[in-house]
């Protein structure tokens, strides 16, 4: 492509709320790309006489390159929702040309305008997008008091909301709809999540978040080691106290990809996710039961995007290469654990935890291989005995930590 390509952010007070500068960039495009709403925006006869304008097909993602090289040589002006780098195609569009042949004017997102409206300070608050995800997305924000913003994906999403609220046990939180921020038909909409019977409104809606937990329901926060209750399970689950000791020996970081092998009731990959929104997690499960209990969980608790496939080490082939591998079970599968380190890059981490005496055997033999750290934990809990209380032990766990080192074959 050689001609840059402009990318101006247009607000729902069309037109007349772009700048000089913005409408200059219009006016001076030979084709101007947008959806249906927002090349409505642009009044005709304003844009060029020559103007050829062009609607997002759909799928758009994948129509790109193909639209982008029909006008190889053209002035191409984009038109986006607000700012085009705030979830908006601007990102999409800098990944495929660079952003060397990129000119971005922004308009005001519409983040920014909801916590104008609202009087509330834009860096402190978090923003969640369904535009292209299940609403489930935003089950990690819940918190007592947490305050956050919600992109929506259409004029049903305020009331998926409420819904979801009130199924987690925060149907007191409260809602505030703004749609059509900045244009003539502005509005805001309010109510609780428990009341929550407005009718459909506007498709075009941002929704504000004040969350307010009832008494009796649990916190799951993003600090590993949610309660065991939190998962449906056959009894194949990592408990509480030994998955925060393991989350904290994998060490999950922003965008990193974590191997789950031998799933179970997917908690380690669920919980490596809710740490951080970038974070990304495939478990590998043999039983198919087992298998759609981790979508079930993964979904309640906020982290649809966990992939799930097959029985370790075949489903292994194709995997996107990971940053951290978790092997809880099928440590004594045959194969399992050697490719595992095969596929594991220098500088990955792998955690295995060991609970059967052949388990425990294989992990001294690859310490003792591969080096790292070795660490055993047994929990006791306390449960009545009688009108006394006792402690009764859990299976010892023994853990092996290793780093992958650049000369280790």
């Amino acid at each position: 492509m050689t001609e840059l390509l402009t990318v101006v952010g247009i607000g729902a007070d069309g037109w007349s709320g772009l700048s000089p500068n913005a409408q200059r960039a219009i006016t001076d495009a030979e084709v101007l790309m947008g959806s249906p709403r927002q090349l409505d925006l642009v009044p005709v006869g304003d844009d060029g006489s020559e103007t050829v304008r062009v609607s997002w097909p759909s799928p758009l993602v994948p129509a790109l390159p193909g639209l982008l090289a029909e006008h190889e040589g053209r002035r191409v002006c984009v038109l986006a929702s607000g700012d085009p780098m705030f979830h908006g195609i601007g990102v999409t569009l800098t990944n495929l040309v660079g952003p060397e042949r990129m000119r971005v004017i922004a308009h005001p997102s519409s983040a920014s305008l909801a916590c104008a409206r609202l009087g509330w300070a834009l860096h402190e608050i978090p923003v969640v997008s369904v535009v292209n995800r299940p609403v489930e997305v935003i089950t990690p924000e819940l918190a007592d008091h947490r305050r956050f913003l919600v992109l929506s994906r259409d004029a049903g999403t305020p009331t998926a909301l409420a819904a979801l609220l009130r199924e987690n046990g925060y149907g007191g939180s409260e809602l505030a709809v703004l749609e059509q921020l900045g244009g003539d038909r502005e509005r805001i909409v309010r109510g609780r999540a428990d009341g929550w019977d407005h009718p459909t409104g506007d498709p075009l809606n941002v929704v504000a978040v004040r969350c307010v937990r009832g008494v009796a329901t649990p916190r799951l926060t993003r600090v590993p080691g949610l309660p065991d209750e939190a998962y449906e399970s056959d009894g194949q689950l990592t408990k509480q106290e030994i998955r925060a000791l393991t989350l904290s020996a994998l060490a999950p970081g922003p965008g990193e990809l974590l191997w789950d092998v031998g799933g179970g009731a997917g908690s380690i990959g669920i919980e490596w996710m809710r740490a951080d929104a970038g974070c990304r997690a495939i478990g590998f499960e043999r039983d198919p039961d087992r298998a759609a209990r981790i979508a079930t969980n993964a979904r309640r608790l906020g982290v649809p995007g966990l992939e799930i496939r097959g029985s370790a080490p075949d489903a292994l082939a194709g995997a996107p290469t990971p940053d951290a591998i978790f092997l809880g079970g099928g440590v004594t599968a045959s194969g399992v654990f050697e490719t595992c380190w095969d596929r594991l890059p220098p500088g990955g981490r792998m955690v295995v935890n060991a609970v059967t005496a052949e388990s425990e055997t294989l992990v001294l033999r690859w310490h003792g291989l591969h080096g790292g750290t070795l660490r055993k934990f047994q929990v006791y809990r306390g449960g009545p005995l009688g009108g006394f209380t006792a402690w009764r032990p859990q299976l010892p766990v023994a853990q092996w930590i290793a780093t992958k080192k650049e000369s280790t074959q």
